[in-house]
């Protein structure tokens, strides 16, 4: 998901040819009401496949939308952001540039968070990771703006950090489970015990590699 691997420019022209491929994709706004879930699956796939596999995040919008607890506001969901093939296409456009916004914002803060270069894993002092976690849950919190859901993209970009800083895959998912534990919720914002207490435990996990 790393942005800067990937490069993604797209100027006001560009943007409407993308949207003049993506028009004919589009469901009707009757279909996309009945089958909000699988409508929209013809234009994902072929973001993800013009952009990569990050594209696919262009319309986890904020709330219960097509996908819960994402941080895309210029679209809600299938069933109210369809409307005609050519207004719905440039939503669709201002969505995916809005998703890749948010994925190189988040890259910078990984790049500021990550302990010093070439410092091994286990040696590196447990601030820098309490750090990390709650200046990522505290963003992720703001952006989704802690609705329904908000918790799982949470964990997911805490995944993300653990492996950008070159953890396993399989680590990080545990340490990541460990430390949220169930102590976030649906529509409301962890207060500052409880992100203490995850960043503690986040930093204990990664702490325990060997």
């Amino acid at each position: 998901m790393d942005p800067t691997r990937h490069p993604f420019e797209i100027d006001a022209y560009a943007a409407e040819e993308l949207a003049s491929l993506v028009a004919p994709l589009l469901p009707s706004a009757e279909v996309a009401r009945e089958d909000c879930c699988r409508s929209l699956d013809p234009v994902t796939e072929f973001l993800a496949g013009r952009h990569g596999q990050r594209a696919c995040g262009w319309n986890w919008s904020i709330g219960e939308g097509d996908v819960d607890g994402g941080v895309v506001e210029a679209w809600c969901c299938s069933s109210d952001s369809v409307t005609t093939p050519d207004a719905t296409a440039t939503l669709v456009v201002e969505a995916l540039r809005e998703w890749r916004g948010w994925l190189e914002a988040l890259a910078e803060r990984f790049a500021d968070l990550a302990p010093p270069g070439n410092t091994p894993v286990t040696s590196t002092d447990h601030w820098y990771w309490e750090r990390a976690c709650t200046r990522l849950v505290t963003v992720v919190a703001d952006r989704t703006q802690a609705e329904s859901g908000w918790y799982g993209h949470c964990m997911q970009v805490l995944r993300w950090f653990l492996a950008y800083s070159g953890i396993d895959e399989g680590q990080a998912q545990a340490i990541v489970e460990n430390a949220v534990g169930g102590r976030f919720g649906s529509w409301i914002a962890p207060d500052v015990p409880v992100v203490d207490i995850v960043s503690s435990r986040f930093a204990s996990g990664v702490g325990k590699i060997r």
